[in-house]
């Protein structure tokens, strides 16, 4: 057994393609040696900016002989069809094997050295290797043929054992020599194995593990705050990045000029991150300190006095840029900046990012002042004493506002100040300094706005209306951040499905997935009460009129230019019939618009339903309980949806719940075999087994309630017990669906559970009596009847 050494020695690999290059090195080599039957005991890989580095352990010297055996025609076969097969595998008749009267060709592999298969397996893989860029270089880039690499490949280490195996790509041919660090060992180091390799390289000053130099640059930078009596700001990905440019890290400290401090810390951290690669430091108080982290390459005589001079000077010339986008930023109010929106383009369909404003300002406005989003705090936020917090209220329960004597006044000014921030809430994607650094959209616009003096609530709303961004992401609660977040969401959503642009399998370029669960988690979050299908409408005819709009804008403007060479007075009766014309036209086409979206609209619901399922399953809901509510139609509050979802969970968990389901499908199933009309499931209102069987059955089931002189027999013991069971349950856990107290109706509908078992042990579903028999085929229908005001039972597994 012997280990495999192979280094690719190039020019700098970006450090972001380093992880990927590891793994895409493993996964081809052991593809390889799979053909040839060879698996290595374990794969290590390493990478730095200047070589991708592999080693198998514990390789066979050979691979083992094999017997491959062909299958031929039968003895008998025609001489046509064994000529061939002799052609095709190189045999004579007479090396054929003969069993059970078929031909067989057998031949016998002997095994090939595993040098010999390395040999052949390093060209493959270089060749095959999916850089997510590479180039050609060199004379030999004139041809399409030649080499493709991430950087110029200039060395090859191909040892297994001590021997090297021989192998020539692009020129550059394997060998047993690689190179140390750029400027503390730029000669060339013998590798005598796989063993000596990385030890060789370190005392080169080269530091072959990547996570061996990202745990020294972490616990070092760390270091040089604490001893600075600062905290270091952790950044993993800064860490790998780092870890990827240097072979031979050396964290430093240095500090830059305390005036920068005034530029927000967001813009410092960024342009310290972004451009330089650095790290920064908050002091004990929590804010952000003058001080830097930089990692060099290099051990220097000095301690790394003149790079951290040199660093020190380059990130100050990036923060006076960062300073001067600032200062010129906050000399135009959002206002004024808000008006050049105008000039970008939202998308070709849907107009510029001022009409999306517009939309959003109206939609945010209409939320507040439909009691979505109410005055008072929500769930989680300003809570007074004696208020419960959103983590002990049930979802069902609607937060109670505080007491308030004017809640026309309260509700306006909120609307107010939701309107505002919405059409405040874009304006900072004009400035200079988003223009420079993208990230910072929203946050700079609550800078600004907080610098010239705008209310609180609507300066959090531009800075968080953008949250949640993703999964982790904080959910905001002020009221004003909820309705612009929500109504930003909602107009992007509807927006983009009314021109037809919703997510294809994997393929969601609008980032639709995420807005619907950011909608579902700002609802569920808050414990907002919003009918969806009244929003995505209210939404639509505000996308409809930016559509319609710019339509007729452009047709105007085409019959404006068409008639320009008429006289002034005819040419104004002209376009004033042209405008009555198109104002007429978009009145009467909103039949056939409304006919398309309601598909759309359909689809855009079945989405949200679909994003809530994903959501909750990774929850921990289970998928066939969230089935059985989605099954009921009709709900489209989230809050009471999912209220409704954990109270099944809780129940269906219980020996009640799982009695209670045995007996419905036992109910379920008689009444399928016997074709029994099935009353659908419904959320609100509810279909009674009377509205869904034939007359003759709805005056039964009447008089199975006793509201027509009973039954024309005596009913069984059980039976009666059944019904008058049903009797108490049905209103009981109607009432408490009414009020949304589903815990409530489980347990109503968890007293059928005895009954039900006592019927089914005594009394015979289908009796000779054929009044009987339909009698009792209704009482079934009607205990279905009764689960299927909770949920669909029979999507429930179990």
């Amino acid at each position: 057994m012997s280990d495999f050494l192979l280094e690719l020695r190039s020019e700098e690999i970006p450090a972001r393609m380093q992880a990927k290059a590891r793994e895409d090195l493993a996964r081809l080599f052991a593809a390889e040696l799979a053909k040839a039957g060879l698996t290595a005991a374990a794969t290590v890989t390493y990478a730095t900016p200047r070589r991708l580095a592999l080693i198998l352990r514990d390789l066979p010297d050979a691979t083992q002989a094999v017997s491959e055996e062909v299958k031929g025609p039968r003895a008998s076969a025609p001489p046509q069809a064994l000529e061939g097969f002799l052609r095709k595998t190189g045999l004579t008749r007479e090396q054929l094997t003969e069993r059970d009267g078929v031909l067989y060709a057998i031949t016998e592999k002997p095994g090939r050295a595993t040098a010999d298969v390395l040999a052949e397996a390093i060209p493959a893989v270089i060749r095959a290797f999916p850089w997510p860029k590479s180039m050609r270089w060199g004379d030999a880039s004139l041809s399409t043929e030649s080499l493709r690499w991430v950087r110029p490949l200039q060395g090859i280490i191909a040892l297994f054992g001590e021997q090297v195996v021989p192998v020539t790509i692009a020129g550059v041919e394997s060998g047993a020599a690689t190179l140390g660090h750029r400027f503390h060992h730029p000669g060339a180091i013998t590798i005598g194995s796989a063993a000596d390799y990385v030890e060789k390289l370190r005392a080169c000053h080269v530091i072959v593990d990547q996570d061996e130099r990202a745990a020294l640059i972490r616990d070092r930078a760390t270091a040089l705050a604490a001893e600075a009596g600062l905290v270091l700001v952790e950044d993993e990905g800064l860490v790998a990045e780092n870890a990827g440019l240097t072979e031979w890290p050396v964290p430093l400290l240095g500090r830059f000029d305390a005036d920068f401090l005034s530029v927000p810390p967001e813009v410092i951290q960024l342009t310290a991150r972004v451009n330089q690669k650095y790290f920064v430091c908050r002091d004990g108080t929590g804010k952000l300190a003058n001080a830097f982290v930089c990692t060099a390459n290099i051990d220097a005589h000095d301690g790394g006095a003149k790079i951290v001079e040199g660093n020190r000077k380059v990130l100050a010339a990036r923060l006076s840029d960062a300073r001067f986008f600032y200062d010129t930023d906050l000399k135009v109010p959002l206002e004024e900046q808000a008006k050049k929106l105008d000039r970008i383009v939202f998308h070709e369909k849907l107009g510029t990012v001022a009409d999306k404003v517009e939309r959003v300002a109206k939609l945010a406005r209409w939320l507040v002042e439909e009691g979505v989003v109410k005055p008072s705090p929500l769930r989680g936020e300003g809570l007074g004493e004696g208020q419960v917090s959103h983590r002990d209220r049930p979802l069902c329960e609607t937060p109670t506002p505080h007491p308030d004597p004017l809640p026309g006044g309260e509700r306006e000014q909120l609307a107010a100040q939701a309107e505002r921030a919405a059409r405040l809430a874009k304006a900072d994607l004009v400035t200079g300094m988003v223009g420079e650094f993208p990230e910072l959209q929203g946050l700079m616009g609550g800078y600004y706005a907080a610098a010239q003096g705008e209310d609180e609530a609507v300066t959090n709303a531009i800075r968080d209306h953008y949250k949640p961004v993703g999964q982790g992401d904080e959910v905001p609660t002020d009221p004003v951040t909820v309705a612009v977040s929500l109504a930003d969401k909602l107009d992007t959503l509807v927006a983009f499905f009314v021109i037809d642009h919703a997510p294809t399998g994997s393929k969601d370029p609008y980032a639709l997935r995420r807005a619907a669960l950011s909608v579902s988690r700002l609802l569920l979050a808050n414990g907002l009460r919003l009918e969806l299908a009244s929003a995505v409408v209210e939404a639509w005819g505000l996308v409809r009129d930016t559509i319609t709009t710019r339509l007729h804008e452009e047709k105007f403007a085409e019959f404006s230019k068409a008639s320009s060479g008429l006289p002034s007075e005819p040419r104004g009766r002209l376009m004033t019939h042209i405008f009555s014309s198109l104002q007429h036209r978009r009145s009467s086409s909103s039949d056939e618009e409304f006919a398309t979206f309601g598909p759309r609209l359909r689809a855009l619901l079945d989405f949200f339903a679909d994003r809530l399922k994903v959501q909750q399953r990774e929850a921990g809901v289970r998928h066939d309980l969230i089935d059985a509510v989605f099954a009921l139609g009709g709900e489209d509050d989230l809050v009471r949806l999912l209220a409704r979802v954990r109270a099944l969970q809780s129940f269906v968990g219980t020996d009640d719940g799982a009695n209670l389901l045995a007996g419905y499908k036992r109910a379920a199933n008689i009444l399928k075999k016997e074709n029994f009309p099935v009353a659908p499931a419904q959320a609100g209102a509810h279909v009674s087994v009377d509205q869904a069987a034939s007359p003759e059955e709805a005056d039964m089931g009447s008089r199975l309630r006793g509201n027509d002189g009973g039954l024309s027999y005596t009913p069984e013991k059980d039976e009666a017990a059944l019904i008058a069971a049903l009797d108490a349950a049905e209103p009981a856990a109607a009432q408490a669906i009414e009020r949304e107290d589903f815990e409530g109706a489980m347990a109503a509908l968890a007293s059928l559970r005895a009954p039900i078992d006592a019927f089914f042990d005594s009394v015979t579903v289908n009796d000779s009596d054929p009044e009987k028999r339909s009698t009792r085929l209704i009482l079934l229908a009607r205990v279905r009847a009764a689960v299927h005001k909770v949920a669909d039972f029979s999507r429930i597994e179990g």
